[in-house]
């Protein structure tokens, strides 16, 4: 026998909700009225946020950007429309709009970069893009290695996540485009590798003229269907470099990825913002 849900107890309603989404439960609010009611509730809103987020919260930078949540709905969006600088600013924290799960930026300075404090080879600035007090611009090197390490325990659960590289390019740039760089993921004593370019001089709009004229329009984005990785627009205004993926259990575990092109040309003009770690 057919039940209507309009003629279940609110509390079995919101339940119901709370196995589905956010975005499921902002549709199932134009349903009905019982729906709306129950999906707009803050007892549903609450099961979206991550069971940490008191202590999220507490570790945040600017407490007073969320001081006018009036509610967990409220509260919710908040922090998937702004990331929240955590932990003096040492990470920076986001939760996805369609699913509620974690994701994680590590800034520049928590990441392991090669020669990174010589400043023949990089210099650290701020710049008015940057969700971070300072970004890794690169001078010149030819050894050219980042590393970034994250515990799963602070992800979602049960998760695939992709690791992504956030940079932008200075005018001077070069040697970026000369070969693929190494990008791998480790965790548990599994390794998966890729290669990707860190930068794509035919994305470029300098080299729009030059594009034409030559008529390789895909001499870079070709690599891509070979594994090769580009970077890509970001609606922040940065470039990301997908470094690989991983799947997050229950289980405590160290996640390592790097980026390393170590030949003997000489590369300069990456800014680096840092690691993402977001839901797949």
């Amino acid at each position: 026998m057919a039940i209507n849900i309009d003629t279940l107890p609110y509390d079995c309603v919101s339940k119901i909700l709370s196995y589905t989404s956010p975005i499921d439960a902002c549709s199932f609010s134009m349903v009905s009225s019982t729906l709306y009611s129950a999906a707009n509730s803050d007892s549903l809103w609450r099961t979206f946020l991550p069971s940490d987020y008191d202590d999220i919260l507490s570790r945040t930078v600017n407490p007073s950007i969320l001081q006018s949540s009036s509610s967990y709905k409220h509260l919710f969006y908040s922090l998937c429309q702004r990331p929240l600088l955590l932990d003096s600013g040492r990470i920076s924290f986001k939760l996805d709009k369609c699913s509620g799960k974690k994701s994680y930026i590590l800034p520049a300075r928590e990441l392991s970069i090669t020669w990174s404090n010589d400043p023949m080879y990089w210099s650290w600035r701020p710049t008015p893009e940057s969700r971070f007090s300072e970004v890794a611009e690169l001078r010149t090197v030819s050894w050219l290695e980042i590393k970034g390490k994250i515990r799963t325990k602070i992800l979602t659960p049960n998760t695939s996540y992709v690791v992504y590289l956030i940079t932008k390019v200075s005018h001077r740039v070069y040697g970026l485009y000369s070969a693929p760089a190494e990008v791998s993921i480790s965790i548990a004593n599994k390794v998966q590798n890729g290669k990707a370019y860190l930068y794509n001089k035919y994305e470029d709009t300098f080299y729009e003229n030059q594009r034409k004229i030559e008529g390789n329009f895909l001499m870079i984005e070709d690599n891509n269907e070979n594994g090769i990785q580009v970077p890509s627009k970001r609606d922040d205004g940065w470039m990301e470099i997908e470094l690989g993926e991983f799947f997050c259990s229950e289980v405590d575990e160290e996640v390592e990825m790097s980026v390393m092109e170590v030949g003997y040309r000489l590369k300069g003009g990456l800014v680096v913002e840092g690691i993402e770690v977001r839901p797949k």
